[in-house]
């Protein structure tokens, strides 16, 4: 009995550190982006315009690229005019007033006063108070304030240009993921079908912790596509695949819907277990047909298609939850009625409307 909590203890364990290298292995493209967008624009600032010291050229560079595609170029148009705001008053006020705590708490107020009077976002406040400091404390000498200046803007023109340069990754991300959750959704169905046959109850509470942690999926999902229609948006080199990836974003609800669903159905077949009320075979086997279905719609969004060649399985499944036998048992009826729930939210995914996939099932016999 000892051996469980550890066994789940170590399993655990090893999906955090599996997730950890998965999350590190999608950023490598961010990573390697800011690294190289840093270096060129310290070698433009210093070595071809000959800028003592540039720093503000790399930190401009890294802060617009960011670790996500969502609204670079906003970002980029912020962090210029914050860091360009930022030295312009710095300057004029060291030159006027010298530098001291009270001359740099005077700087602070007006940097992000004139940053909220011009209706600015949190980092474009944030870029010019803190360059403000860093001029008015690390580098007060007003000499170099258009070559400031100048770095930043360097960096800035840097991040624009890496910004449309992206690979292809985050175009995949979507229907990968996708095809991710669809996976869950028959590992869901063919673990339900082996609770309702065994009806171990640790098994089944084990089955529906598994089914509660699966809200990061679709978070996962909804994360990579609104990537996706960034990366669409910002490169004029990904502009041809706003169309695919527009009806595998437009799949995010469906497949949210397909999941609680599911999910749902675990745990009905958990308290079931848990109550020890029988089951009947025929509806584990349905649960096992409609996992095989499910992995044929994973097989179609992989594959970037619209999960049509996937229909005939889920239509054939939704035509046997109408022949199967009927249990007395309330709460075998409400199983029998999630898995016809679950077809129907599948069929959507097919490219059918709710009203046609609703339509699509027979009445219970």
């Amino acid at each position: 009995m000892e051996a469980r909590p550890l066994d789940r203890m170590w399993s655990r364990g090893r999906l955090s550190v599996r997730a950890r290298v998965g999350r590190l292995s999608d950023k490598r493209w961010h990573i390697l982006q800011c690294a190289v967008a840093a270096g060129v624009a310290w070698f433009v600032a210093a070595d071809v315009l000959d800028h003592p010291t540039p720093f503000f050229a790399p930190i401009a560079a890294v802060v617009s690229l960011g670790t996500s595609y969502g609204q670079r170029l906003r970002r980029v148009a912020e962090v210029t005019l914050g860091v360009a705001i930022g030295v312009l008053i710095a300057d004029l006020l060291v030159v006027q007033l010298g530098s001291g705590w009270w001359q740099l708490t005077l700087i602070v107020a007006l940097s992000m006063s004139t940053a909220f009077l011009l209706d600015a976002g949190q980092l474009f406040v944030i870029q010019a108070t803190v360059q403000s400091i860093v001029i008015a404390s690390l580098a007060p000498e007003p000499s170099q304030a258009l070559t400031r200046w100048t770095d930043a803007l360097i960096g800035g023109a840097v991040a624009l240009v890496g910004a449309t340069v992206v690979p292809a990754a985050p175009l995949r991300r979507p229907r990968e993921q996708a095809a991710k959750v669809m996976r869950k959704i028959a590992d869901l169905l063919r673990a339900a079908a082996e609770v309702m046959l065994d009806g171990e109850v640790d098994h089944g509470l084990d089955l529906l912790a598994d089914a509660r942690s699966t809200d990061t999926l679709i978070r996962e999902l909804q994360v990579a596509a609104d990537e996706g229609m960034s990366v669409v948006s910002a490169s004029p080199f990904r502009v041809r695949h706003r169309g695919n990836l527009r009806r595998m974003v437009e799949l995010v609800d469906p497949l949210d819907r397909a999941l609680r669903s599911t999910r749902v159905l675990v745990r009905q077949v958990a308290v079931t277990a848990y109550h020890r009320r029988g089951v009947p075979e025929s509806y584990s086997r349905l649960a096992v047909a409609l996992a095989a279905a499910a992995d044929e719609v994973a097989d179609e969004l992989h594959a970037d298609r619209m999960a049509v060649a996937a229909r005939p399985a889920l239509l054939e499944v939704g035509e046997a939850t109408g022949r199967v036998e009927r249990s007395e048992v309330l709460a075998a009826e409400a199983i029998l009625a999630q898995l016809r729930s679950i077809v129907v939210d599948l069929l959507l995914l097919t490219g059918m409307d709710q009203i046609e996939s609703t339509d699509a099932l027979p009445p219970p016999r």
